[in-house]
């Protein structure tokens, strides 16, 4: 896969490109990233990448014309998948990343100051991705999250092939819970001690598995119910489900009562 990245501040992406899983995916060849300074495609002695909006108003707008000559730079010959980082586009997620996987050039733009010329989005642009219902001051940092989350997902770029479908949101549900060594952790000052589910230390992989998903089930339920109406359940969990949504429904009448529980 191809990744190139439109923006006015490379540096900014150093360390990123340089560390854990995007290095090694580089250094592999499972992907190439690279990145082009919008501000070498401008004219003039200052180089000038903005100007103030027609119409008047606040800030200043980056100009259509240098960001068609960045991008076409990075472009070059081939094909590519246009997206611009911006907070007016719909919201980035999991099933975003997975169909992001399947381009082979992704280019990101990495806008600032009030935005891009809407001339250059409507010419150029084959898609629109936002991080949330906030304001950066850039792209850069939205553009980090869409690469690290779209090549984690490229084949061999992660040690373990099985990582990513156990992730959080790759199936529509939150992940289960983890924990490693040691086994009991004990708390001096609190005089307690925490211990493993029973379960997974039991060797029965059936088991295992089955464990996981309840709780991947009531993770999600509790923490983000809105993703259980999209989520591809079978008959089972769907029965699950509504059990479940019984016990916290119960959970939550004791505890109006002042009656105390276990964890389910």
């Amino acid at each position: 896969m191809d990744v190139s990245l439109l923006t006015l501040f490379p540096e900014m992406f150093d360390g990123f490109l340089a560390s854990s899983i995007i290095r090694r995916a580089q250094e592999s060849a499972r992907v190439s990233i690279r990145r082009y300074n919008i501000r070498d495609h401008a004219d003039g002695p200052h180089r000038q990448v903005d100007d103030s909006p027609f119409g008047g108003g606040p800030g200043m707008v980056m100009k259509a014309d240098v960001l068609a000559k960045a991008l076409q730079k990075a472009k070059g010959e081939r094909s590519a998948h246009v997206v611009y980082l911006s907070p007016q586009g719909p919201r980035f997620d999991q099933t975003s990343a997975k169909r992001l996987a399947r381009e082979a050039h992704l280019i990101l733009v990495c806008g600032h100051y009030e935005g891009v010329d809407e001339r250059f989005i409507h010419r150029y642009v084959d898609e629109e991705i936002s991080l949330g219902d906030f304001v950066l001051t850039g792209g850069e940092i939205p553009a980090m999250a869409v690469v690290d989350a779209v090549i984690r997902l490229l084949p061999g770029v992660l040690g373990n092939a099985e990582s990513a479908p156990e992730d959080s949101f790759y199936n529509g549900l939150l992940d289960h819970p983890h924990y490693t060594r040691p086994a009991v952790l004990s708390d001096a000052n609190r005089k307690m001690e925490t211990a493993v589910p029973d379960v997974l230390r039991s060797g029965n992989h059936a088991a295992i598995a089955d464990w996981r998903r309840r709780q991947a089930l009531l993770r999600t339920l509790i923490r983000r119910p809105d993703l259980i109406d999209g989520a591809p359940l079978s008959k089972a969990e769907q029965r699950l489900i509504t059990t479940l949504r019984q016990e916290l429904e119960s959970i939550e009448s004791e505890k109006e009562q002042g009656i105390s529980h276990g964890a389910l």
